[in-house]
């Protein structure tokens, strides 16, 4: 089931350019019965490999900034650690209900992604470099904490804020978030939240379903691939934010 889980994920991810980790999380929690935190911490080790044959790929074609990914990564590290320790400590519905407004935000930059064209609204070296510290930070803790990557924070950033294009961004933000995936998933592991078996079911399942949904995607309209999608996450968030309390 694990590997069917990772195939499903990937593929998704694939399709639309998003991580596996908003959908494995809820398929885990959903048909494994997983605990919110056992998922998120799962999703996690996943998410580490899946970014490091991600960066591999992108840095082959040149679309990869090393220097960014060194500054994301910087604060990331010291964030993701915090943000899997905040999780842990988090009771089971609200940990859910974070993790459905999370979904509400991806759906939203999902339908707004052919919009997002490099601006460059920050000029100058150090203020670039401040920025990627500030993103790396903000994105390492929400990794740690929901169990998926950081390129739906990372990327938008990189595009709007520095003017990088779009695959460049892409690649570096996979990058960055090898070292702050693998902090998280380590912390996660030491708190009891990760399912070894489970997780080494995933990751050979997340490489073929991200392949097999970036091949496919090319002969899909990407319009209705993101409506899709996004229509998929809204339901999802709505299950996670949804009252469980019975009516008296």
């Amino acid at each position: 089931m694990g590997f069917l889980i990772g195939v499903l994920g990937g593929a998704f991810g694939g399709l639309v350019g998003l991580g596996g980790g908003v959908v494995m999380v809820p398929l885990m929690v959903g048909l494994l019965k997983l605990s919110q935190h056992k998922a998120h911490g799962t999703s996690l080790v996943a998410v580490f490999f899946t970014g490091l044959m991600g960066a591999l790929t992108y840095g082959l074609q040149g679309s990869l900034s090393l220097k960014a990914a060194l500054f994301l990564a910087a604060t990331a590290i010291l964030t993701a650690r915090l943000g899997a320790r905040y999780a842990h400590s988090l009771a089971e519905k609200d940990l859910k209900r974070a993790f459905g407004l999370f979904l509400l935000f991806v759906s939203l930059l999902l339908l707004l992604k052919p919009y997002l064209a490099p601006m460059g609204l920050v000029r100058g070296e150090v203020w670039e470099d401040i920025t990627l510290l500030l993103a790396g930070g903000f994105t390492g803790f929400l990794s740690g904490m929901m169990g998926v990557g950081g390129g739906t924070i990372m990327v938008p950033a990189m595009v709007l804020v520095l003017g990088m294009d779009q695959h460049t961004a892409q690649g570096t933000s996979l990058l960055a978030m090898v070292p702050a995936s693998l902090v998280g998933a380590y912390t996660h592991h030491r708190l009891g939240n990760v399912e070894s078996a489970l997780a080494m079911g995933l990751v050979p399942g997340v490489f073929l379903g991200t392949f097999l949904g970036g091949a496919t995607a090319h002969f899909l309209p990407e319009a209705t691939l993101r409506f899709v999608f996004a229509a998929v996450l809204l339901w999802t968030a709505w299950r996670n934010l949804r009252p469980t309390g019975k009516r008296p």
